[in-house]
Parts: C-alpha cells; structure tokens; sequence
C-alpha cells in the first residue's frame, strides 16, 4: 500500500460519517478512483425521498433479527459501493479500471455490480460475512486487497 491508498482510505472514513444507517458499526463509505483522482464517493443510506433508518427511528434489520451478511434485500438503505457506482452512472462517468476503496469488504451483491462495472481494483478495511464475494472477485480476476494501516 502507498501514500495514495492512506490517503483515499482515510476518505472512505470520512464519507462514511455521513450514512444515515441507525446501527452503529455499520455506517460504510466508498470512494472510487483512477489515476489518483477522485471519482465518485457513496455512503449507505435511504434512497432519495424515502426516509431514513435515523429518521425512522429505527434500523429494520435489527427489528427484525437479521443476521449481518444475510437477505441484503430488506434494508432501507443502498450500500456505499452502489451508490458510488449509481453517482457515476448518473453523472456519465466511466469507471472502467478504476479502484473502488471502501470501509468494509464488499458484499456479494455490490461485488457483482463492481465486476460488471469493470473496476479492477477494490481496497477495503474492515472483513465483512461474505466469503462468496471474495469468491467471485476472485474468479473474475479482480484484485483485492485488505487495507492495513502502517
């Protein structure tokens, strides 16, 4: 890892404080880049228009009994990595072989929109439930790497 990945991991801390996720531990950011310039950021949180998790009140998944890592698809919020995916999408802007660096390890459903979006790189900090994301990034020959700091 170089002074550049420091500094884009550092970001991801940053804009993870602004999820609006109502379980702490779980407030994620993502920054994605290409030739150390800066792309897109996301973070988790409600979709445009609807409320919240903090707003609610209340995390859903917690409500529910949830385990971490599991049935993605009850959530309020998008995940950080699809949102920066989503802002790119947005915006027009490539990010074909570009690095996405994030708080936490993708899981499997952000994995298979990062594979398709063509990043080629993925750093992250902190492990996540998932081992058949790491799976997938593995057969489709995307370089990950678990963030250590120095």
């Amino acid at each position: 890892m170089d002074k550049w990945d420091k500094r884009f991991m550092q970001l991801t801390r940053t804009v993870a404080t602004w999820s609006s996720c109502f379980q702490e531990g779980r407030k994620v950011g993502a920054v994605i880049v290409r030739d150390k310039r800066i792309i897109t950021t996301g973070y988790n949180g409600a979709p445009s228009g609807i409320k919240s998790c903090v707003e609610k009140g209340e995390c859903l998944r917690k409500k529910l009994g949830i385990l971490s890592g599991t049935k993605h698809e009850l959530c309020f919020a998008v995940h950080a990595e699809q949102n920066a995916i989503i802002q790119a999408a947005r915006l027009g802007i490539s990010i074909d072989k570009a690095t996405l660096y994030c708080t936490h390890q993708p899981c499997v459903i952000c994995a298979k929109m990062i594979i398709n979006a063509g990043i080629s790189r993925v750093v992250y900090e902190h492990g996540y439930p998932d081992e058949f994301s790491l799976q997938l990034f593995e057969e489709a020959n995307i370089k990950v790497e678990k963030y250590m700091e120095d």
